[in-house]
């Protein structure tokens, strides 16, 4: 059966009102909450365990059995970076709960090469039309697969496992980690670290995200970032596909302000960052301590913004709903490909996809 004209599961495509607002920028949480916590933890033993108490993880591994792809010691390492959209607790302002588990209105699949000095980050649209696998939820409940299912739906339907399981489907590729941030940890991540600076090369004013910016640089806050991030009305052709592009814009240029905390040699502020980052995120249960948050961070010490290639899946929009889109088939099996074999994305699979391209293109880049 399709979900695909479901009046339960909704999704914002190309031309979709929406009437609450998205939470959009995750995938630099991959950065940012390890590298805090590295720095934020750094000679403070004593707050170890009041950081460890923090960390809320959510055990994987459990949840999802042996029934999936093969665990390949290659050197590499796979993470799936959710932002979830959820009303829950101080995320009420953002708009009204639907219930359950919100929907991951951010998924980027984060692969870091053999060495930890290069990465790839695809970005997977929420409106793309996937075939969900059966999967298992927190409670142990088994929730039914669906054919031509909206891929933010399995977050909605089984929580973190099923949609780790959908990625794991999709691309035959065995995630490695899973991490999660929310609308209210990243505002406060954001604000933490001073705010982040990026340059717009045109005005934006998108009264539904509420940000407005002349052109030139900005170091925007909490509640700005959150704005650019989720923005789609103000730019471009008001596509969720051209808001991806922001969204990769906006990461590359906090990867940099992240880097730069290094500086920093106030403990109390150090340790507020690490406070606020432990805070805003929802790991798997491997990275559920501070201990193995700060392994994690090693591993990502090396990388900035330069040595990040982003792309989006390679899609087309459904000739049957604008709203929705369809992966390229061999396309995107040549961008798993690359990354299951430990090589780089080659630049061909995006030539015919509706993603990565677009006058949202460059509109924003690092200040």
């Amino acid at each position: 059966m399709s979900d695909r004209n479901s009046g339960r599961i909704r999704g914002g495509g190309h031309r979709r009102e929406q009437t609450s607002t998205r939470r959009r920028a995750a995938t630099a949480v991959a950065w940012s909450a390890a590298a805090l916590v590295l720095v934020g933890g750094s000679g403070l033993g004593y707050v170890y365990f009041k950081l460890d108490g923090n960390i809320k993880g959510v055990d994987i591994n459990a949840m999802l059995g042996r029934d999936r792809p093969a665990n390949v010691d290659n050197g590499s390492e796979d993470i799936l970076v959710l932002g979830s959209d959820s009303r829950a607790g101080a995320n009420a302002s953002y708009g009204r709960s639907d219930g359950g588990n919100g929907r991951s209105d951010t998924a980027m699949v984060v692969h870091v090469y053999k060495g930890h000095k290069t990465a790839s980050i695809v970005s997977i649209p929420r409106d793309t039309l996937v075939d969900r696998p059966d999967c298992t939820d927190s409670k142990g409940n088994t929730i039914p697969g669906q054919q031509l299912s909206m891929f933010n739906a399995a977050y909605e339907v089984g929580g973190p496992a099923c949609a780790v399981k959908t990625v794991e489907q999709m691309s035959g590729i065995r995630m490695d980690h899973y991490i999660e941030v929310d609308f209210t940890g990243f505002k406060k991540l954001i604000d933490e670290l001073g705010g982040v600076k990026i340059t717009t090369a045109q005005s934006i004013d998108d009264p539904k995200s509420h940000l407005k910016l002349a052109a030139g640089t900005h170091t925007l806050n909490g509640e700005q970032s959150l704005a650019l991030v989720r923005t789609r009305h103000g730019v471009g052709d008001g596509s969720d596909l051209g808001r991806i592009q922001l969204q990769q814009a906006f990461v590359k240029a906090l990867i940099e302000q992240v880097k730069s905390i290094g500086v920093l040699s106030s403990p109390k502020k150090l340790y507020d960052l690490a406070d606020t980052a432990t805070k805003a995120i929802t790991p798997d249960s491997q990275l559920a301590s501070v201990n193995a948050l700060i392994g994690f961070a090693d591993g990502l010490q090396h990388l900035g913004a330069k040595d990040v290639h982003m792309i989006t899946l390679p899609v087309r929009y459904d000739p049957a709903d604008p709203n929705r889109v369809l992966a390229l088939p061999a396309a995107s099996q040549q961008v798993w490909t690359a990354l299951k074999q430990d090589k780089p994305i080659p630049a061909s699979v995006t030539r015919d996809s509706a993603g990565d391209k677009g006058p949202a293109h460059g509109v924003v880049t690092g200040g």
